[in-house]
C-alpha cells in the first residue's frame, strides 16, 4: 500500500502564494516594481480556502459511527451543516453503522477499504497505530484538538508525542441506572441491598458479566491488577493466592452475586427490552440513557457502583474509563477533506450537540462546562475509582469466557482463574 502524504496539493499552494512576492522584482523598463506586502498576504492564508481551491470533482468520504439510533441521527444532521459550510464542494458523504467497540477490527481486516473518518474506543489507538491506519493530527483547519480538549483526552489520543485522532467524548465509562420508585438511596449503595430490595418487589437486576470490560469492576475494586504492557501482552494476577484478598475470594463473591434469583445476567442489546418491564436496575453507560428514561420514565437514577461483600468486607467496585476518539484513515483519498469533517464534528459545537442527542459527556472543556445531568454525575462520582482502560487484544475473550463460567458456578474456581490468566496473558499480536 501506497502511504499517503497529508494534503500535498494544500502545501504547495501555500507554498507558491508566499512564494510569489519575494525579492525585489523590476519592471521591463529598469524601473522598480512596486512591492507586495507578504506579510499581509501570508496572514490571509485560509488552509480550508486553499483545500477547497485544490479540489475538483466529487469528494467521496464514508463516516463509520455507532449503529445506534441516536448517533446515526446527530451524525446525519452534522453531516448535513458541514456540506452546507461548503456550498461551492460537491459532496458524496456516507454514514456506516459500525459500534466504538468493533471498529478496529474491521478497519484492520481492510484499511483501504475502511471508513476515511471513523469513531473508535481508545483502547484501539495502539492497534491502529501500529497498523498504519491512522493518519497523525499534524496539520488543522479550524482549531487545535490539543487546545481545546480535556487535557487526558489529549494524552490518551496521543502516542510518542504525537496526536494521531480527535477527542470526542470523555465519558466512554460505567456505573449503576435504577428506577427510583422501587429502589431508595440506601438500597444502591452494595449489591446486598440491592439483591434484597430486588428480591422484595419482585423485580431484576442486571449486569453484563460475561463480558470482561464490566467483569474488571470487581477485581480492580478489591485491587488486583489487569494492565497492558510494553509490547502489548497483558499484566495479570487475577488467580493471585497471597493477595488480601485472593482471586478466588473475588470469584467466590462474584458467584454469589450471579447465583441470587434477583440477579441476571444480560447485555446491552437484550438489556433495552427488559428496561420497561422487570429489569428495574443496571449497569451501563452515557450511551443507554435514552433507553432507560423510556423504561423507567422520571424515575431515573443513577449513582456510582455499588460496593460488593467480599469474605464480610465491604469492597468498591472499580471500573474501566475510556474515551471515544474520530480518527482519519491514513489511505484515505480525501485526505484534507476527512481532516476537516474530523474536525467538524469533533468542534465544541458539534460536541454539545452529540450531547444532547447521546447523553455522553463532551472531552471539550467549554462543551462539558454547560452539560449536567444524572447520568454524567455518576459516571463523575464513579471515576475516583476508574482506571483508563489499556488493554492488550489477548484480555478479552479469556475474561469474558470466565464471567459466563462464574455466572453459570460450574468448575473449579481456582482453575477458572488460572486458565483464564493464562489466556490473558499471552504474548501481545
Amino acid at each position: 500500500m501506497k502511504k499517503k502524504v497529508l494534503s500535498l496539493l494544500l502545501i504547495a499552494a501555500m507554498s507558491v502564494s508566499l512564494l510569489a512576492g519575494c525579492g525585489d522584482k523590476k519592471n521591463t523598463d529598469g524601473t522598480e516594481a512596486p512591492k507586495k506586502n507578504t506579510e499581509t498576504e501570508a496572514k490571509t492564508e485560509d488552509p480550508v480556502q486553499n483545500l477547497i481551491k485544490a479540489t475538483t470533482g466529487t469528494v467521496t468520504l464514508n463516516l463509520w459511527c455507532s449503529e445506534q439510533e441516536n448517533y446515526q441521527t446527530v451524525m446525519k444532521t452534522l453531516v448535513d451543516e458541514f456540506k452546507a459550510k461548503y456550498p461551492d464542494v460537491t459532496f458524496d458523504i456516507k454514514i456506516g453503522a459500525v459500534s466504538e467497540g468493533d471498529c478496529k477490527d474491521k478497519v484492520l481486516e481492510d484499511i483501504e477499504a475502511a471508513g476515511d473518518v471513523f469513531v473508535f474506543a481508545d483502547d484501539q489507538l495502539n492497534e491502529l497505530v501500529k497498523a498504519g491506519a491512522l493518519q497523525e493530527v499534524a496539520t488543522t483547519f479550524t482549531y487545535n484538538p490539543n487546545e481545546t480538549n480535556n487535557e487526558a483526552t489529549v494524552a490518551a489520543a496521543s502516542k510518542d508525542g504525537q496526536l494521531y485522532a480527535y477527542p470526542l467524548t470523555a465519558s466512554n465509562g460505567y456505573f449503576l441506572y435504577y428506577d427510583k420508585s422501587v429502589f431508595g438511596d440506601e438500597d444502591v449503595t452494595s449489591w446486598d441491598n440491592l439483591l434484597k430490595k430486588a428480591n422484595e418487589k419482585g423485580v431484576k437486576v442486571g449486569y453484563d458479566m460475561a463480558n470482561g470490560w464490566y467483569l474488571y469492576g470487581f477485581f480492580a475494586g478489591a485491587g488486583l491488577e489487569m494492565v497492558m504492557q510494553d509490547d502489548q501482552s497483558n499484566k495479570c494476577n487475577w488467580n493471585a493466592t497471597d493477595t488480601t484478598p485472593t482471586g478466588a475470594q473475588v470469584a467466590t463473591a462474584i458467584e454469589k452475586i450471579t447465583a441470587d434469583k434477583a440477579f441476571r445476567s444480560v447485555g446491552d442489546t437484550d438489556s433495552r427490552a427488559m428496561f420497561g418491564k422487570d429489569l428495574k436496575a443496571y449497569v451501563d453507560g452515557t450511551w443507554a440513557l435514552d433507553d432507560i428514561k423510556k423504561g423507567y420514565g422520571d424515575d431515573y437514577g443513577a449513582v456510582k457502583l455499588p460496593t460488593f461483600n467480599v469474605e464480610g468486607k465491604e469492597v468498591q467496585m472499580g471500573s474501566f474509563a475510556g474515551y471515544k476518539f474520530v480518527g482519519v484513515n491514513k489511505f484515505s483519498k480525501q485526505t484534507g477533506w476527512a481532516m476537516l469533517l474530523a474536525e467538524y464534528i469533533t468542534s465544541e459545537e458539534s460536541q454539545s450537540k452529540i450531547s444532547e442527542a447521546t447523553g455522553e459527556g463532551p472531552a471539550n472543556l467549554n462543551a462539558a462546562s454547560k452539560v449536567s445531568s444524572p447520568a454524567l454525575a455518576a459516571l463523575a462520582s464513579q471515576a475516583t475509582y476508574a482506571s483508563q482502560q489499556i488493554v492488550g487484544g489477548k484480555y478479552w475473550d479469556p475474561a469474558g469466557t470466565l464471567g459466563s463460567a462464574l455466572t453459570e458456578g460450574k468448575g473449579d474456581v481456582q482453575k477458572l482463574l488460572d486458565d483464564a490468566v493464562a489466556g490473558i496473558t499471552q504474548p501481545g499480536e
